[in-house]
């Protein structure tokens, strides 16, 4: 009997959801949203605080990117992540479209791969930034506000 190698599907539903909580969760962190382009919080860890950043890199009609990275005084473990966000207006959602590098993320991946990217890597960069941004919001507490325009 030989086993059957199952085809990883995208599970639609569960990454709307991730999508749908994460723009709630991006407008909660970012009250002053229309206001402003950072957003610095300062998150409790354990015994240690890092720095959550959020900042706008584009601006659209219905489509807003951000840049959310983590700046921590663990720097000898490796680099803080970095993520690229697009929140969709329209549809209340945000999704991760980039990853430390990694461009233009897609929905699924053979496996194998060239880069070793997992099956579901956009669903796993999702959850990662759903988990980060419900932390942030509960343990997180607000910097100064600074307030630049998006060319500065």
């Amino acid at each position: 009997m030989g086993t059957q190698k199952h085809r990883y599907r995208v599970n639609l539903s569960e990454q709307m959801a991730h999508c749908e909580a994460n723009y709630a969760r991006l407008l909660k962190l970012m009250p002053t949203f229309d206001e402003c382009e950072h957003w610095h919080y300062d998150v409790q860890a354990g015994s240690q605080t890092w720095q959550i950043h959020l900042r706008v890199t584009e601006r659209a009609p219905y489509t807003t990117t951000l840049e959310v990275c983590q700046q921590d005084t663990l720097h000898h473990w490796g680099s803080s992540p970095t993520l690229q966000v697009r929140l969709y207006h329209d549809a209340r959602m945000a999704e991760v479209v980039s990853c430390q590098g990694h461009r233009r993320v897609l929905p699924r991946y053979d496996y194998p791969n060239r880069q070793m990217y997992q099956q579901d890597e956009k669903a796993q960069f999702n959850r990662f930034l759903s988990d980060w941004l419900s932390h942030s919001l509960a343990h997180g507490q607000s910097r100064s506000r600074v307030s630049q325009s998006s060319g500065t």
